[in-house]
Formats: structure tokens, C-alpha cells, sequence
């Protein structure tokens, strides 16, 4: 018994470590296999970037905007590849002044390089060990298509550094890993057939990665197209009346979104995103406030005549007139002196109706505060106050001048209102949050319309803004062929480096009736609103009809 006993101990003791040993087995090579197995492999891979590692900024109608355009690349690995043979590879594909280029930038030991006709020649190298060819996708598009609003990252911490890219970067940040693959070498330092390329992309997120815009591809592809042709500086934006989306976006000079580095001392603003980021003096723009804060006074006579004489003095002030050399506009009535930009008498009627109430029509209209489309560069502009307001300045407020600064996005704001009866829409370039394959996750929140004009003074200014395209300022322009527009021309003074210079602007609707579309166009050093900004709305206005 007691043999039987020592039999069944022992099997028991015998069993139980094979259990054990199986179990262990089961953790190392079910449980924890793929990661061992991982880890085992990553002892012999080296990893290329070929994707960024940034989730995807898509336009309304989910066109990429990111993450669209592929080069092929051939990635050399320095410690795999003969110095000779090395150098030879350089010598076909680069330009001779460039290899040492291509060594700095080499980050270590992999060499990235684009590949073009040349690479046929490689063809003659045979054995090419430490080579791996693979298309990479590029962040930005090569024509750097709405690089103002995308912004660029600091791509050494793939960090967003402006525009969307940065208002949106701890969405738009992805893990490291992500983009790359892992290739697997033997000994001889050769991918091994099979295993040798490791995908790390296998799996899409579901969780909010990327963001939707309001921007339509086309239309802002037809406002930089325009834009370029006419080779000036300065910013357009295109929105919808209706729901106050932003369309477009262009500013100019432009940038190349892959090579910020060498903007950063430079005095021409490229990196400015002119739309939002620099305010102006709105000059005959702004007419129209105080037209609104003219009408909303009962201060002043729809049918009284008025008279400029060329200009008006205030205090020791003289402001001119633009017809100042033609002896002035002499008699006229309101809704003239709007369509053809009197200074004078706006001047006469800021005095009547005085500077607070315009400054407080300005501020409903949404001057002197940001309107928060979503991009953290965007300026508040500047209204003055206190004692700015006081005494001979209001020659300058009634006119747009002075200490008046504005944004293209202010007067776009202010043109939509108009165009929607004195209801002021919550503007926007952000849709959405949404996934890498466009499920939308978060809509963004838009505040509800709110009315800042009678529309009964709205339609009035309409009308009155319909005359400047037919008989006033901007009657150089023709739109009748898409259902007429209407719009407000302005030329305003700055001093730049002690040099003045003319900034011209044009901002209205089409079609007049039942608009869809609000355009502002800011022209640096223009000659004035009427002849240069205005045949730029017309161009861009017809473009949008073709396509939509």
C-alpha cells in the first residue's frame, strides 16, 4: 500500500509539473506569442516613415485635403549599403551639388530620396543591399492648396504650429508608430522574403481622428487660381449667405507648407493668413455701419438733400472727397451719396448722428471682437473708445479711417448679415470631428442666428448696395449674366514702413435676389475698391457659377 501510494505521489507530482510546464508553454506561445514574437522582430527591423502621422483634414464634401499626394522614395540605409556603392547610388539620382544635402539631411542613418526618371539607371547596380522603395504619402498637397487655413506642423514634434493643425492638434495627433513600417532584415542585412515588410496600419481608429471643414474644394481651388493670375497680396474669403459657412479662404503671398523654415525672417507675411490674422482700415466699408447706425437714430431724412463740396473740414481738419479735384459731387441724396462714396457727406452725417451710436452699431455687427470660425490666429481688429471717439475724429470714424482697424472675416460677417435682413449668422470653417474614413463623430456647436438690424433698414442698405454695382463705384463691373450682385467698394490710407499705401477692398453678394454666396476681396497696395478689388469679385463670382 504504501508502494502505491509513493506510485501515485510521484504520477501526481509528475503530472502536476507537466501541467505546469504546459501551462507556461500555453502563456509564452498562445498569450504572449505575438507579443514575444514582436519583440523578437523588432530586435532585427529598422522603421520608415512612409504615412504621417497626423489624422486627415477633409473639405465639406470629405475631398482629402491631407495625407493625398505619394512619391515614390527610396530609403537607403547607410549601415547596410557599401560606401561605393552608396556614393554611386547618389551620384545617379542627385544632383552633384545636393548630395551633401541629402547626407545632412540623412537624420542619422536612413537617407530619404524622391524618385524620378533617373532611377531606371539603378537597374545597372545589382545587389542593391540596404535599399527599400515604397510610395510615401505627403501631408501637404504640392500646390499647398488652402495652406493658410491647414497650417504646418513642427515636424520634429509633430506638433501643430497654426491654422487647423494647430486649433485642432490633439485631435489631429497620432500616435508615433503611426505611418510607419517595420522592415525585417537577416544577417546580411536583407529584407527576408515573407516577413520582410510589417505593416503598422492594419486597423483604423473609430475614435475622432480627423476634422471636416466647411471649405468647398473647388471653390477655393477657382479663388486661388484667380487670385494667382492676377499675381496681387492680400485675402479673399467666399461663404454661404444662408448658413455662414466659409467656402474659401485665400491669402496671399503664399507658402510652401513643407518648407516653413525659410519664411521665418522674411518681411512679406506669407505666414500671415491675411482672412483672419491682420486687420485693416476698412475705409468706405464702413459706410455702411454707419448708413445702419444713421437709419436706427431716426436722426436723418431719406429725402434730404445733401452737398459735397469737394471736402469737409472738421476742426482744423480738412478730409478730402475722392471728386475733390472735380470741384465735388455737389447736391445729392443719401442713397446717392452711397453708391458713389461720398466722403462729405458721410462726414455730415456722422456729426448728426455722433460717434458713440456708430461705434455701438459697429460692435452689434461684430467689430472689435473675434468672430471664432475655430483657428486660434484670428485678431479682434480695433474700435476706438473713450476719449477716441471724442471731438474732430469723427471725420475719420465716418469715413473708415483713423484708428479703425477691421479683418476680411468682420466684413464678411457684416456683408452676410445685410444680404440675410439684419440676421447675423454664427460663421464657421469647422464641420465636424470625424474618423479617418469620414464617420462623423462630433458636430461642431454654431450659435442660433440673431437678429442686429431691422430688416427693414437691412433692405434699404440692400438696394442701396445693388446701386453701386450698377450706378456707382463698382458700375465698371458686370453681373447681370448671374442674377446681379450687390456690394461696397472701399479704398483705404495705411503707412507701412513710412510709406502710405492704397488698400483696396470690394465685399457684396450674388445673385441679388435670394443671394448664396458673400465674397470680401482685400487687395494690398491697390489703386482703389472700384478698379482693382471689383473685377476680382466679378472673375471669382462667375468662376463659382460655372462649377456649382
Amino acid at each position: 500500500m504504501k508502494l502505491k501510494r509513493k506510485l501515485i505521489l510521484f504520477y501526481c507530482t509528475v503530472l502536476f509539473i507537466f501541467g505546469l510546464i504546459v501551462a507556461r508553454l500555453f502563456y509564452i506561445q498562445i498569450i504572449k506569442g505575438e507579443e514575444y514574437k514582436q519583440a523578437a522582430i523588432r530586435q532585427r527591423t529598422i522603421e520608415v516613415q512612409i504615412k504621417p502621422s497626423r489624422g486627415m483634414i477633409f473639405d465639406r464634401n470629405f475631398i482629402p485635403l491631407t495625407n493625398k499626394n505619394k512619391i515614390k522614395t527610396m530609403f537607403i540605409f547607410k549601415n547596410m549599403c557599401d560606401e561605393k556603392k552608396l556614393s554611386r547610388i547618389l551620384e545617379t539620382l542627385v544632383d552633384k551639388n545636393s548630395i551633401e544635402k541629402y547626407t545632412i539631411l540623412s537624420n542619422g542613418n536612413v537617407i530619404e530620396i524622391p524618385l524620378n526618371s533617373k532611377v531606371n539607371e539603378l537597374k545597372k547596380l545589382k545587389d542593391l543591399k540596404g535599399i527599400y522603395v515604397e510610395d510615401k504619402i505627403k501631408r501637404y498637397d504640392r500646390k499647398n492648396i488652402l495652406s493658410h487655413v491647414i497650417g504646418y506642423i513642427n515636424k520634429s514634434e509633430n506638433k501643430g504650429k497654426s491654422g487647423i493643425e494647430r486649433a485642432f492638434d490633439n485631435i489631429l495627433k497620432l500616435d508615433d508608430s503611426y505611418g510607419k513600417v517595420a522592415l525585417v532584415v537577416d544577417g546580411k542585412k536583407k529584407l527576408i522574403p515573407g516577413i520582410g515588410v510589417i505593416d503598422t496600419l492594419k486597423k483604423r481608429s473609430e475614435k475622432a481622428t480627423s476634422v471636416k471643414l466647411t471649405i468647398d474644394y473647388n471653390i477655393q481651388k477657382v479663388v486661388e487660381r484667380v487670385m494667382d493670375s492676377e499675381n496681387k497680396n492680400g485675402a479673399v474669403i467666399v461663404a454661404d449667405v444662408k448658413s455662414g459657412d466659409i467656402l474659401a479662404m485665400v491669402s496671399r503671398p503664399n507658402f510652401d507648407q513643407e518648407n516653413v523654415a525659410k519664411y521665418f525672417n522674411s518681411n512679406d507675411m506669407e505666414l500671415y493668413n491675411k482672412a483672419i490674422q491682420v486687420s485693416y482700415p476698412p475705409g468706405s466699408l464702413f459706410k455702411i455701419i454707419v448708413l445702419a447706425a444713421a437709419l436706427e437714430s431716426g436722426k436723418i431724412d431719406l429725402n434730404k438733400k445733401y452737398f459735397c463740396k469737394g471736402y469737409e473740414e472738421v476742426g482744423n481738419i480738412k478730409i478730402a472727397c475722392h471728386s475733390h479735384k472735380s470741384g465735388g459731387h455737389g447736391e445729392l441724396d443719401l442713397e446717392e451719396a452711397f453708391y458713389n462714396s461720398c466722403n462729405s457727406v458721410f462726414i455730415q452725417i456722422g456729426k448728426t448722428v455722433g460717434a458713440k451710436k456708430i461705434i455701438q452699431t459697429a460692435k452689434k455687427f461684430g467689430f472689435g471682437e473675434s468672430i471664432d470660425i475655430g483657428l486660434l490666429e484670428e485678431v479682434e481688429g480695433n474700435l476706438p473708445e473713450g476719449d477716441d471717439i471724442l471731438g474732430p475724429v469723427i471725420g475719420n470714424i465716418s469715413i473708415g479711417q483713423g484708428s479703425i482697424e477691421v479683418t476680411p472675416l468682420q466684413i464678411t460677417n457684416m456683408i452676410i448679415t445685410i444680404a440675410n435682413n439684419g440676421i447675423m449668422k454664427d460663421m464657421s470653417i469647422v464641420d465636424s470631428l470625424v474618423t479617418e474614413n469620414g464617420r462623423i463623430i462630433k458636430k461642431i456647436k454654431r450659435d442660433k442666428p440673431k437678429r442686429v438690424l431691422d430688416s427693414y433698414y437691412a433692405k434699404l442698405i440692400q438696394g442701396y448696395m445693388e446701386k453701386v454695382v450698377t450706378m456707382g463705384t463698382a458700375k465698371n463691373i458686370s453681373m447681370d449674366e448671374i442674377g446681379g450682385a450687390a456690394g461696397k467698394t472701399g479704398s483705404a490710407q495705411a503707412v507701412y514702413n513710412k510709406k502710405k499705401t492704397i488698400h483696396a477692398w470690394f465685399a457684396g453678394y450674388f445673385p441679388k435676389r435670394n443671394p448664396k454666396y458673400a465674397i470680401t476681396v482685400l487687395i494690398e497696395n491697390g489703386i482703389s475698391g472700384g478698379k482693382t478689388a471689383a473685377p476680382i469679385f466679378e472673375k471669382i463670382a462667375k468662376e463659382i457659377q460655372k462649377i456649382k
